[in-house]
């Protein structure tokens, strides 16, 4: 499992601000619901409940350091696509750490990033034919 699904601390710490295109009012249309956001300043909005302490982003649904969840992760605006979890690829991420501490929670260490991947999940993450034995063989 991911680390950043038993945290959430960074959505409880930091401010969400993104440019107003990113919001599905824009011209796209697709993006970050309006109704979670509020308007920061002519250019950018913020994700409603984290403008000021304590912060809480709207759109995470979490009990901080045990479960997380973004209800528009498939919408969430690119600030937040933008957020490495430390050792997610291979370095530590001062703004994970901080915001890891600011809950009491440990930093995470590249061993949190070192546990077996299910066989299901692998097959997900490469192509493999989920039918297939693990570790068969995927075709080029």
């Amino acid at each position: 499992m991911h680390p950043c699904m038993t945290c959430g601390a960074c959505c409880a710490t930091y401010r969400v601000a993104f440019h107003w295109l990113e919001a599905e009012a824009s011209p796209a249309g697709a993006g970050v619901p309006v109704e979670l956001t509020e308007r920061l300043d002519p250019h950018r909005l913020v994700m409603r409940g984290t403008r000021q302490a304590p912060t809480r982003c709207v759109a995470l649904d979490a009990v901080i350091g045990r479960r997380a969840c973004c209800t528009i992760y498939e919408r969430r605006p690119s600030v937040c696509r933008e957020v490495a979890a430390s050792w997610e690829f291979g370095e530590a991420s001062s703004q994970c750490d901080r915001a890891r501490a600011a809950h009491g929670l440990a930093p995470l260490t590249p061993a949190d990033w070192a546990s077996p991947v299910r066989p299901a999940a692998a097959a997900n993450d490469d192509n493999r034919d989920p039918n297939s034995p693990p570790g068969s063989p995927v075709a080029a």
